[in-house]
């Protein structure tokens, strides 16, 4: 009886230097996540603070409702003279825009722009 040799099977999986790829990608997916997620929920809470600001009826209160509760979650990219308060019909529509930087490394940076406007 012969033994036959069987072909060798090819082998699957990643190389280390694939694996050091996909790591590298994973990690510095990760940094940029862990800089832009405290701009989002800043953001998030800027929106609920506008929402809230728009009960108020005149310019000066609308500003002083948001003040207070920029100071309360924190929003530091924005100020109370930076919202647009005008009026459509009887209701107040408050809104606002504004531009985050985040570097990422040498000249490169990411750029985030949030803008919101109650109805």
């Amino acid at each position: 009886m012969t033994a036959r040799l069987s072909s060798p099977s090819r082998q699957r999986g990643m190389t280390f230097l694939g694996m050091l790829f996909v790591g590298i990608v994973l990690a510095f997916t990760g940094v940029i996540g862990a800089q832009v997620f405290p701009t989002y929920i800043e953001f998030l809470a800027a929106q609920k603070a506008i929402r809230k600001a728009s009960s108020g009826s005149t310019v000066a209160e609308v500003r002083r409702t948001f003040e207070n509760a920029s100071n309360v979650d924190d929003i530091t990219s924005l100020k109370p003279e930076d919202l647009e308060v005008t009026k459509q019909g009887d209701k107040v529509v408050v809104s606002f825009a504004y531009t985050k930087e985040i570097h990422l490394a040498g000249p490169a940076y990411l750029v985030m722009k949030y803008s919101a406007t109650t109805r």
